[in-house]
């Protein structure tokens, strides 16, 4: 059995391309991974989140947690419940008084939270609290004040 030049070249170009294949693709799939992370986390004001030391600002942290989970939190919020939801109460101040109506908020207006699977972490920030604003079980005075 006689191999060509043209054999040999096609089985190492075969070859070649099964070795850099998966290189491509978990370069492509890191790429994918973090490029939208750091879009996120890149300030279009010219403000950056973080402080010197490294640690994310008061006033971004509620921004920096809902990028980093953002896929949690929607998830959380269209059940109404769950860690990722907590927490970005909790950053939110939400009073442990008022968690289940803030909760109960973010199920039922999930929908305009979310609008499109296009929305992005700041526009769903900036509609909750909007309609945290303007939901009387979350703006009343506590209970004893």
């Amino acid at each position: 059995m006689r191999c060509s030049n043209a054999s040999i070249a096609l089985f190492g170009s075969a070859i070649i391309l099964l070795l850099t294949l998966p290189a491509c693709t978990t370069k492509g799939t890191i790429k994918a991974t973090t490029d939208p992370t750091t879009d996120i986390l890149s300030s279009t004001s010219g403000k950056t989140w973080f402080t010197e030391d490294g640690l994310v600002k008061d006033e971004f942290k509620v921004d920096a947690f809902t990028a980093l989970n953002f896929e949690n939190v929607k998830q959380d919020m269209a059940q109404g419940q769950g860690e990722y939801l907590t927490s970005l109460g909790s950053l939110l101040g939400v009073p442990q008084d008022r968690q289940a109506a803030f909760f109960q908020l973010t199920r039922e207006k999930y929908p305009q939270l979310v609008p499109t699977d296009r929305t992005t972490p700041a526009e769903l920030v900036a509609a909750l609290q909007s309609e945290m604003a303007a939901d009387p079980r979350l703006t009343r005075a506590p209970a004893g004040h």
